[in-house]
């Protein structure tokens, strides 16, 4: 069996053709680019205008790459961060093998992007999935999840294709006259012909024969481990799922029992495949914010996650119980900035 290798063929086996594929990506992609953000509030509105964020989760999930332009306006101050297509983009690197630009193609042309500006400020963040052998570029997830969706279509397409046959090979017909003649060739194409418009397709399924002298029907079956295709379907769909990081149960495939309930597999979500993306992402834009606008620091505000609330929960108990630990101590492991109340009473 022959997989895909280009990225647009994979994209369109593992995306546009297949719902698992895009439910994972949409998932994923939506709950990041749905996150609260903790930070300067000129940031924050630059990174969360227009989708950002969910296009480039898309971009690391299936490409394994995300390229974001800073965009600056007439008082080079920064105006608009835009995401480009990942496919579009070649690194171009020094002779020491330091990217230095960044070569985006469309419409026929070619535009040189500087990694930085003539006062050493970033123009390009480069956001990049984990690829221990390329020093430039990511690897996206349809490259492990090809091989699952491609056999999951095509198991689609088989069970597709059964279903226009009645859920069946509709037999074969034999011709034993009592002279033993055969069939001229336009006896034979009549019969095909008939054969083709009056009991083929599902419309069809379960139309009695008519049959003249000498012909004869053998009816065909097939065994239950052939038509055992939904096992052999969800078997590959838990495959593409594993490949994008998200539980089965939150595709919609039944019988995991990993997970107790939709819940629980919610929580391990946000804490193996979600929040650990946005953290990149936000560091990787972060930084090139902090050249334009100064110190920025960007981060997911996790208080506003519901199904975190038990773990949060279970936190604040063991740090209040912690009476070895200062209130600022305690303070600083929850996240909140040191108290001023304390220092002004003691002045």
């Amino acid at each position: 069996m022959g997989f895909a290798r280009s990225y647009a063929e994979q994209f369109e086996q593992v995306y546009r053709r297949n719902p698992v594929g895009q439910r994972a990506v949409r998932l994923v992609a939506g709950m990041l680019g749905g996150l609260a953000i903790d930070g300067d509030a000129r940031a924050v509105a630059l990174v969360k205008e227009g989708g950002l964020l969910e296009t480039v989760a898309a971009n690391l999930l299936l490409h394994g790459n995300a390229y974001v332009q800073l965009i600056a306006d007439g008082r080079d101050a920064p105006a608009e961060l835009a995401s480009l297509r990942p496919e579009r983009v070649q690194v171009i690197s020094d002779e020491r093998g330091w990217p230095v630009a960044y070569l985006y193609r469309a419409g026929g042309k070619a535009v040189r992007i500087e990694r930085r500006d003539g006062l050493e400020r970033a123009q390009v963040a480069h956001v990049k999935a984990l690829h221990p052998r390329d020093d430039h570029y990511g690897m996206g997830c349809v490259e492990a999840a090809i091989a699952a969706a491609t056999v999951h279509n095509k198991a689609a397409r088989w069970n597709k294709a059964l279903l226009d046959n009645a859920a069946r090979p509709s037999g074969a017909l034999s011709y034993e006259p009592a002279d033993g003649a055969a069939l001229s060739a336009e006896q034979f194409a009549r019969l095909k012909d008939e054969l083709t418009s009056e009991f083929s397709g599902s419309a069809n399924a379960g139309r009695p024969m008519l049959l003249e002298g000498g012909l004869k029907w053998q009816a065909m079956s097939l065994t239950p481990a052939d038509m055992d295709f939904v096992a052999l379907k969800e078997g590959a769909a838990r495959d593409i799922a594993l490949a994008f990081g998200v539980p089965p149960v939150l595709v919609g495939l039944p019988g995991d029992a990993t997970y107790a309930n939709a819940r629980e597999a919610g929580r391990a979500l946000y804490r193996q495949t979600i929040l650990p993306m946005a953290e990149r992402v936000l560091q990787e834009l972060g930084r090139m914010l902090s050249d334009w606008l100064g110190p920025v620091r960007l981060a997911v505000d996790t208080d506003q996650l519901s199904e975190l609330a038990e773990d949060r929960a279970r936190l604040w108990d063991a740090v209040g119980k912690a009476d070895f630990l200062s209130d600022a101590e305690k303070r600083d492991m929850l996240g909140f900035s040191p108290s001023t109340s304390s220092g002004q009473a003691n002045d």
